[in-house]
């Protein structure tokens, strides 16, 4: 361990690079037939990522001709990958077929080195994931490692493993595969963003909520059951096609300030307004959801219909499901009606629902004709569903 506590990651030696031996400098690796063995860095199949305030890349390492860089390199010599970029940075791996050091001989030593480090003004914090791949194409567990942060600048250049992999084990192992070794390397680059500079969350549902509380500045008030709502006319166009046509149509004078709304609980009106102003609704009644749902479709809020139909599909039971069909089949809402049918297709539900309260408002709205339409949709929708579990046998 060091002395700041951090786990200790020896550096690799910079004078026993063979990089040229193996690559001309200023060129790709070469691949040809002369070359007993080979080291390559190309993308990984995952992309590049943007995650928050860091710079996520994988490359592929395939060390061709295992056997042979075994024989040509001595402990403490390396072969060096071509550079890839990562963060703004390019980044090289070092690979040690026989250790280094001198007492990691039985071991493959690797490392990854900030390129250009020698210069006094370059730095990068970044973490690394170096893991060997099986035939898949997926990390072996036990054959992978990780760094943790580490500011890589001219006294610290490179990070690694001295000790990453046991030659012995993987010889035996089948990740060496007809002499061939693949190796992912995870660079993931952290970039400092100036606290005082970071663009704070959006919070203009809060000033509208605020405005809706305080009516400061409302130019129209809405009477309904009793009760008056201020409300901001440009805020209501802004977010209701019906609410856009009423109030700046022709139907209405531009003068007028009062307008009542009729077939319509005051509650369902202050959840419907506190809706367009923020944007939420703090909807935890079932039956609330319906009667919401119904004044967001009267003034076309397409999001608020989705919400309340989502809040009414996942809390079907036997008291709420013919109230909830009724709503859906005078609406249109196929997802409700489909939730309401796939609930009913049990003959215990169906009962059930034949026996509640709801029933009455659904026989008043549809008649008898309703409960043979149901029973003939029930059972050609049981009859799919055997049609699909003889299938699947």
């Amino acid at each position: 361990m060091s002395s700041t506590g951090e786990p200790a990651f020896p550096s690799a030696p910079p004078a026993t690079d063979r990089r040229s031996k193996i690559f001309p400098p200023a060129s790709p690796p070469s691949y040809s037939e002369s070359k007993p063995t080979s080291i390559m860095a190309e993308p990984y199949e995952i992309p590049a990522a943007m995650i928050a305030e860091s710079e996520k890349r994988s490359y592929v390492l395939k060390i061709d001709g295992y056997s042979m860089a075994n024989a040509l390199l001595k402990n403490g010599e390396c072969m060096t990958s071509a550079p890839f970029s990562v963060g703004g940075h390019n980044w090289v791996v070092r690979y040690y077929p026989n250790g280094y050091p001198k007492h990691c001989d039985n071991y493959i030593s690797l490392y990854v080195q900030l390129e250009a480090a020698d210069a006094e003004d370059v730095k990068a914090k970044a973490k690394l994931k170096l893991s060997v791949l099986d035939k898949n194409g997926n990390p072996v567990p036990s054959y992978s490692r990780t760094i943790p942060l580490h500011t890589f600048s001219r006294r610290a250049p490179d990070r690694g493993y001295h000790d990453f992999i046991h030659k012995a084990g993987l010889e035996v192992s089948p990740h060496l595969r007809d002499d061939c070794l693949t190796i992912r390397c995870d660079v993931t680059v952290v970039k400092d963003i100036d606290q005082e500079a970071r663009i704070p969350p959006s919070d203009l549902h809060r000033h509208l909520g605020d405005l809706l509380q305080s009516n400061d500045g409302a130019d129209l008030t809405f009477q309904v059951g009793g009760r008056t709502f201020p409300a901001h006319r440009c805020v209501l166009t802004a977010r209701s096609s019906v609410f856009k046509a009423g109030l700046l149509g022709a139907l209405v004078e531009s003068s007028c300030s009062t307008i009542e709304i009729r077939d319509m609980e005051p509650d369902v009106f202050e959840y419907l307004l506190h809706f367009i102003y923020t944007d939420s609704v703090p909807l935890h009644d079932v039956v609330m959801a319906g009667h919401l749902l119904e004044a967001a479709d009267r003034y076309d809020i397409p999001r608020l219909k989705v919400i309340c139909e989502e809040k009414l599909c996942s809390h079907i039971d036997s008291n709420m499901v013919a109230t909830s069909l009724a709503l859906a089949r005078q609406h249109g809402f196929r997802r409700l009606n489909k939730a309401c049918l796939q609930f009913l297709a049990s003959p215990s539900n169906f009962d059930a629902m034949v026996a509640s309260d709801g029933f009455e408002h659904l026989l008043a709205s549809y008649g008898w004709s309703v409960v043979e339409e149901l029973r003939d949709r029930i059972i050609r929708l049981n009859s799919e569903k055997d049609i699909i579990m003889t299938f699947r046998k």
